[in-house]
């Protein structure tokens, strides 16, 4: 017989992850003009997944070769990581560096953030990570799993719908010396406002000043403005300074591969003696967690990056989801000023990529829910890609409605 007393009864539920959450809401809903406005995973004008052609090429050569499901190495496909820290910090660098840059595969970026969480957690003493305000909410879990002590940078300024790069810069230089700084390299995540390339400049000058440690996470390269190297800017511009950093980098958007959890960790030391450490040391977590990583979509990812034409391809693919997203963007911002709907909606387009950070409020995303069966979460910020020209008069209506219209 099973005793009435559990070890577990005293375990509170956990609150429900407010995109899946609203994800799930949402596929339940009946209603034949719902709209998901809050999942960051780029759709085609009827609303379906696009499987990148460049992709279904790599993925036809794949099976031609023959792929085996044996087990990769603890630190991943080798090629394929090499790959991808060259394609962030660029030839020159990546060249004229290979002792100095370690890089591993990881889970997507999710898993590489964490993997660099845990790397910081255990070698760097006392660490204190400060993270953008707001930030992508899966950064605080990460690191208040670890039992990280997370503090926030100002970033946003909610009255004129741009960065607060005083506030940003006097947070870093107030910042205790030597912390671990998460920095979103391009398309911001959930505002869509990055730095200039004169303000990373500036924000590089004051990581050296107060030794602080960039952790770039770079979810969007290519995919936010069309441009690779546009989108590697930062990242490159950090390098090229000698600052020591770690890159978390996803595959999910630009390659369209959500599910095959392709990303990539690189870690960049000013000390090519410590090149064999930091990568035995990130094998040892990687073993202690899952292992070693995932086969097939890192294969892909290789094959595009690694083949000429196919990269070509890709490069011309990119191009067209973000030309795409721009157009949504200004489709949207020419329907609401064709409604007069109250209120400056010129900052929408100053953002760029997947996300538009609206601006509304929490009680107005409510409502957008429960009266229009629109689901975005509380902060405002939409995934343009859930939007097409069709769907983009409804919203508007929409949103028109609650502004003036309240209750």
């Amino acid at each position: 017989m099973y005793s009435s007393n559990s070890i577990f009864e005293s375990i509170p539920e956990a609150p429900e992850d407010a995109v899946f959450g609203i994800q799930r809401q949402c596929s339940t809903d009946e209603h034949e003009m719902k709209l998901d406005l809050s999942v960051g995973a780029y759709r085609t004008e009827e609303g379906k997944p696009w499987i990148l052609p460049v992709v279904k090429k790599a993925e036809l050569k794949l099976m031609e070769i023959g792929l085996n499901h044996e087990y990769l190495p603890i630190e991943g496909n080798k090629r394929f990581s090499s790959l991808a820290a060259n394609l962030i910090l660029g030839d020159a660098f990546y060249n004229a560096n290979t002792r100095r840059i370690v890089s591993v595969q990881a889970l997507s970026g999710t898993g590489a953030v964490r993997l660099g969480a845990e790397f910081a957690c255990k070698w760097f003493r006392n660490c204190v990570v400060y993270i953008s305000n707001p930030t992508w909410v899966n950064h605080k879990n990460i690191f208040n799993t670890l039992g990280i002590k997370v503090r926030t940078y100002r970033y946003w300024n909610a009255k004129t719908f741009s960065i607060n790069f005083e506030g940003m810069k006097q947070d870093l230089r107030d910042a205790p010396d030597g912390c671990l700084v998460v920095l979103h390299a391009c398309a911001h995540n959930p505002t869509g406002t990055d730095p200039t390339q004169s303000q990373w400049v500036e924000l590089s000058k004051i990581f050296k000043e107060k030794s602080h440690i960039p952790f770039f996470d770079s979810s969007y390269q290519g995919f936010a403005t069309g441009d690779l190297d546009k989108d590697a800017f930062p990242i490159r511009y950090f390098a090229s300074q000698g600052h020591e950093m770690f890159i978390a980098q996803s595959f999910a958007k630009n390659m369209g591969l959500y599910g095959e959890r392709v990303g990539a960790f690189t870690a960049i030391t000013t000390n090519a003696r410590s090149f064999t450490a930091i990568k035995t040391q990130l094998c040892r977590l990687i073993r202690a967690n899952y292992s070693n990583p995932p086969r097939f979509g890192a294969a892909v990812a290789e094959m595009v990056l690694g083949d000429p034409a196919l990269f070509q391809e890709w490069k011309l693919c990119l191009k067209s989801m973000a030309e795409r997203l721009q157009l949504l963007r200004e489709k949207l911002y020419d329907t609401l000023i064709l409604k007069k709907t109250p209120g400056d909606w010129s900052h929408i387009l100053r953002q760029i990529g997947l996300f538009c950070y609206t601006g509304i409020t929490a009680k107005q995303v409510e409502h957008l829910v429960t009266r229009f069966h629109i689901y975005l979460i509380p902060n405002g910020r939409i995934s343009l890609a859930g939007l097409s020209a069709k769907t983009i008069p409804y919203l508007v209506d929409s949103l028109h409605a609650v502004i003036v219209e309240p209750s």
